[in-house]
């Protein structure tokens, strides 16, 4: 086997949460490409099956499962409907997530309650349920962000602390489950990305942050994808409890 060959996913299954749109549906592409079936949860099913769509056509199995990922039965469903349809789970990415730009003072408990439920007990519930039926050698990769380390100008006090406590969550389950049960944890904080969100920015926006990384530029979704690859396969395999920045040196200025 060659180096390559270790980025390979031939014959493996992969959960990924918030597949509808933005960096879910670009890493459920990647993952196809590098060999994967893929099961596919959202809340937006209408979007979720156009991702599957993707995934089909690159010759791999796909399975959309409508769900909310802050509503623990959603989680245990979609690991069963993936268990039904392929037999087994080998890599979980917990992707889903939503945000808010609102002032501290003027958050609502409703409004930090929201981001908490989805990025981060959403995450939780996911891995937990996976956790219980996956096999020695597999992988789970959370999904934080750079504000888990830093801060970009905006109020987003709700979702810099979901991220952050992504980091520690990803860490404690790495040494709960990595020696014990063989199942790699780690974490990808990415950086800006050009996506939907970035696309509604001003020019002024968008200098500010390409001004503040170091490669002068927004990431894209195969950047970011890469690193994935790489957690979920065996080229990662001495990888477990990191949180790998992909912010083209955004928190290092």
């Amino acid at each position: 086997m060659t180096i390559l060959d270790t980025f390979r996913l031939d014959g493996r299954i992969v959960v990924i949460s918030g597949a509808s749109s933005g960096l879910g549906a670009d890493f459920a592409v990647a993952v196809a490409e590098a060999g994967a079936d893929v099961v596919l949860a959202a809340r937006r099913a209408d979007r979720l099956e156009d991702t599957a769509e993707q995934v089909r056509t690159l010759g791999r199995r796909a399975i959309a499962v409508e769900s909310d990922v802050s509503n623990p039965a959603d989680c245990e469903r979609v690991i069963a409907t993936g268990l039904d349809a392929f037999g087994d789970i080998h890599v979980l990415v917990n992707n889903a997530g939503v945000g808010t730009a609102v002032p501290a003072l003027r958050e609502t408990p409703e409004q930090f309650r929201q981001v908490i439920d989805v990025n981060l007990l959403g995450s939780y519930w996911l891995a937990q349920t996976a956790g219980r039926v996956m096999k020695p050698g597999s992988s789970i990769i959370n999904i934080s962000s750079i504000l888990a380390f830093t801060t970009a100008g905006l109020p987003q006090a709700a979702y810099s602390a979901s991220k952050a406590a992504i980091v520690g969550l990803t860490r404690d389950l790495a040494q709960q489950w990595s020696g014990r049960r063989g199942i790699r944890v780690n974490a990808i904080a990415p950086g800006y990305v050009a996506s939907e969100m970035t696309a509604v920015y001003d020019a002024e926006q968008l200098q500010a942050l390409t001004g503040r990384t170091l490669l002068g530029r927004l990431g894209t979704p195969k950047e970011i994808a890469t690193a994935l690859i790489w957690l979920a396969s065996d080229a990662g395999g001495y990888m477990s409890g990191q949180t790998v920045v992909v912010d083209g040196g955004f928190t290092v200025t």
